[in-house]
């Protein structure tokens, strides 16, 4: 390990945190964070993820300062609650209801008609807004706690591999986000499984942690 990456693991900003039972402490923080601009550093079921105020244009921003990230590409985001989706989605077609309602919480980013009203640079101008609802209990207590919608892009720099490891991370981004939750190894992977719900039927745009058969099955059932 590099004396850089030492250094920034030895900060005070670097938090270890249960996985499965989170410090409260360490998830306050961590919201005010969000709720102040910030951007955190947290785990999910498959990778970790930068989480930001969805919903303010300048923490988002940050998120794409941090990731080196070009302003084309939109930014996925988590959601306490089904009833967040009002302030993301401009609609929910019925097709998302079966999926939300058979494959949520998880490994599943519903791609929906994007809000009116939502940062630009949240949905690259495409129209549309990537949702997910976690599973993973760190992510869960908080987006109770930040009260709001949290960008779940992973964490790395963009191109590069995502990481299940804080130790994977490039030092830049370790550097220049505000506080790490390290919830230790997590299992890897492809990352959630990607659906656009605004066409009809769904389209798979990335087929990830759920598989293109049990999305397929899910929809036929209902």
């Amino acid at each position: 390990m590099s004396t850089g990456r030492q250094g920034a693991l030895r900060d005070r900003k670097h938090l270890h945190i249960d996985p499965a039972h989170p410090d409260p402490d360490a998830i306050r923080r961590a919201a005010i964070l969000i709720r102040d601009g910030g951007v955190v550093v947290y785990p999910t079921s498959l990778l970790y993820g930068l989480g930001a105020d969805a919903l303010n244009p300048n923490a988002v921003d940050r998120v794409f300062a941090v990731k080196r990230r070009a302003a084309t590409k939109p930014v996925s985001v988590l959601i306490n609650g089904r009833q967040d989706l009002d302030c993301l989605a401009a609609d929910i077609p019925a097709a998302a209801s079966v999926l939300m309602e058979r494959l949520w919480p998880g490994r599943v980013t519903l791609v929906f008609r994007a809000a009116c009203g939502l940062p630009p640079n949240l949905t690259a101008g495409t129209g549309k807004i990537g949702i997910r609802l976690p599973l993973h209990p760190v992510a869960k207590k908080l987006l109770e706690a930040a009260a709001m919608p949290v960008t779940a892009t992973s964490a790395n720099l963009s191109g590069g591999p995502a990481c299940a490891s804080i130790l994977d991370m490039p030092e830049t981004l370790l550097r220049e986000a505000d506080l790490i939750l390290d919830a230790g190894e997590l299992p890897g992977g492809a990352g959630s499984t990607v659906i656009d719900v605004t066409l009809s039927p769904p389209v798979i745009l990335r087929e990830g942690a759920v598989s293109a058969s049990a999305v397929r099955a899910s929809l036929e059932d209902a």
